[in-house]
């Protein structure tokens, strides 16, 4: 018997519970869940935990003096996806209270959304700002 055909052997006897040089008749070293004769032991299932959903972020819009509002409603448009009567509110919060929310997100998300409207913002060389801020 060369040494494949032997290892597929025992492997097989290991599996089938047949192992030729042993008596596990009286053998006191088996696990109580071991099934006999399949060699596979029960298995308990891991706790399961609980995870909890990521923080959120609002993303803002700072008020400045210079940039238009028409710049601001496109941007709300372009980059959160809000319709023109959304927009316009949000726009006018910006306005008349010094800064609006234009969504919450995860925070990757928050980020990347604040820098594309600040690089699109300095693109149009417009002074205008966005930030995120912790979700209460």
């Amino acid at each position: 018997m060369n040494d494949a055909s032997l290892f597929l052997y025992v492997a097989a006897a290991t599996l089938s519970g047949q192992n030729d040089n042993h008596d596990d008749s009286n053998d006191d070293s088996r696990d109580d869940n071991d099934q006999r004769g399949t060699g596979i032991r029960e298995v308990l299932a891991p706790e399961q935990v609980k995870l909890k959903p990521p923080p959120l972020y609002r993303v803002v819009l700072l008020n400045d003096d210079y940039t238009p509002m028409e710049f601001v409603v496109a941007v709300l448009r372009q980059f959160f996806g809000m319709n023109a009567e959304t927009a316009t509110r949000v726009m006018l919060k910006v306005h008349t209270e010094g800064k609006g929310v234009c969504g919450v997100y995860p925070k990757e998300i928050a980020e990347t959304k604040a820098i594309q409207v600040n690089e699109h913002a300095r693109a149009a060389e417009h002074p205008l700002l966005c930030d995120i801020e912790v979700d209460d």
